[in-house]
């Protein structure tokens, strides 16, 4: 997780900071000129078909007579006729881009609050740097930075317009919320964690799709501050406006609602959990990693489900379940198949590796309930309800609890949601009749697996 430094600072900028919300319009900003909806047609823009005039790396650029600085991020496989989904990183106060970046001590899984590790890394992700570790936007500067951003990767990049997304922390969850005020018509969506109005809402009266996400022990930015931003989005989004769930203190978990009602394309989705001042939580525990938290794989849901042109990932396999169907799951490091033990239909039955064959004790399918099952009537489950590592899995009669709900998440990886552990074959074996548990994420191919 990337470390925060003075996040306690953030209780000063909410308090003191003084936000004009009638900055003058821009008179060549891209939010002047786009279509007033953001779900316009896609246009190549002049950065396709030509060699990349930027690569991966720091860069700086020249914004409203200030030198700004900025890290980005291209595919592994760059495509330069491919429009690509960009990715707006902002950090929290006394952040860094740096710390976006690299993902802090979570490292890559972490990346850009875990989205470069969600898409396989198959998008443009730009993290800019604020001044003096914030993003106060005074006289509209940080705006107008992204603005001359988003006009700089047109021209040097094949980028997909109606694909732009914002996230951000704390102060960086304050400038992505003032870009969905002011650039509406510009980015997608935004994904707000723990955030406030800390960099102004210029405009603010156009829908565009939202997520927020907020602990309902904050002490930094209360989470009525979270709601108050939300609230704004669910009036412009014409959603059914309601209370949504949130989870009890002490239950240490998360409750994720999707507004009704919403116009067809601008959804606002709401994720509350017990904890505090973080974007990393993990449900189960107080502590925050950005290796387990949930938050990464319901974000990317929430970014993914805008489509866009560019193929889907290639580098690492991932597992894409269509409820109601059913396939074999074969381990990326064993190149074998979850495998019931002896075509066993008892409760108990082991769950293993062996050499995939197609037959029915190896065909899963994913259901709407978050199982996973195999014979039709039987669900992937972790013996004795156990939360431990190295519990081991079995087969057992569908009964809806949480140790058999199963979460295929983007990178390959499938999270058993009661005990928010993945998948994993101990000790990387590979051998046929390797006994399968659950353990802590860590993203090793042993943990990593294809359906198909």
């Amino acid at each position: 997780m990337a470390k925060r430094r003075s996040l306690l600072g953030a209780i000063a900028v909410a308090a003191l900071l003084v936000v004009s919300t009638g900055h003058a319009a821009l008179s060549s900003s891209l939010g002047a000129t786009t279509s007033s909806t953001s779900t316009a047609a896609l246009a190549p823009t002049a950065g396709c078909g030509k060699a990349p005039a930027l690569n991966s790396g720091t860069h700086t650029i020249q914004s409203g007579g200030k030198t700004r600085s900025y890290i980005l991020r291209l595919p592994d496989n760059y495509n330069n006729n491919t429009p690509y989904r960009v990715f707006f990183g902002f950090h929290w106060r006394g952040g860094t881009a740096t710390e976006i970046d690299s993902g802090g001590t979570s490292g890559y899984p972490w990346s850009f609050y875990g989205m470069r590790q969600m898409s396989n890394n198959n998008g443009i992700f730009i993290a800019p740097q604020g001044l003096g570790g914030g993003w106060a936007n005074s006289n509209n500067e940080d705006v107008n930075l992204v603005d001359d951003l988003n006009r700089l990767l047109d021209a040097s990049l094949c980028v997909d317009t109606t694909q732009r997304f914002a996230m951000g922390f704390s102060y960086g969850g304050g400038m992505s919320y003032s870009l969905a005020c002011s650039r509406a018509t510009v980015f997608r969506a935004v994904a707000v964690y723990a955030g406030a109005q800390l960099s102004g809402c210029s405009g603010g009266t156009q829908p565009i799709a939202y997520m927020g996400l907020h602990g309902i022990g904050d002490n930094v930015l209360n989470i009525s501050q979270g709601r108050s931003l939300r609230d704004r989005f669910v009036r412009n989004n014409g959603c059914t406006a309601q209370n949504p769930r949130e989870p009890a203190a002490g239950s240490r978990t998360h409750i994720t609602t999707t507004y009704s009602g919403c116009r067809a394309g601008y959804p606002v989705v709401w994720a509350a959990f017990d904890n505090g001042h973080m974007p990393g939580p993990v449900d189960g525990t107080y502590a925050e990693s950005g290796i387990t938290t949930w938050t990464k794989g319901e974000v990317w849901r929430f970014f993914s489900q805008f489509g866009g042109d560019q193929p889907e990932p290639t580098p690492t396999p991932t597992v894409t379940p269509t409820p109601g169907t059913d396939g074999v799951i074969r381990g990326v490091g064993s190149g074998r198949c979850l495998d019931v033990s002896g075509v066993s239909q008892a409760n108990g039955a082991a769950v293993q590796l062996w050499d995939c064959n197609g037959q029915n004790n190896q065909r899963w399918a994913s259901t709407a309930a978050n199982e996973l099952r195999v014979y039709g009537n039987k669900c992937l489950d972790v013996s004795n309800q156990s939360t431990a590592n190295g519990a081991l899995v079995q087969i057992w009669d569908c009964t809806g609890q949480n140790n058999q709900k199963w979460r295929l998440n983007g990178d390959g990886t499938i999270t058993a949601l009661g005990a928010n552990k993945c998948l994993d074959v101990p000790n990387s074996a590979t051998a046929n009749g390797t006994r399968l548990a659950i353990w802590d994420c860590n993203g090793g191919a042993n943990q990593r697996w294809t359906r198909s």
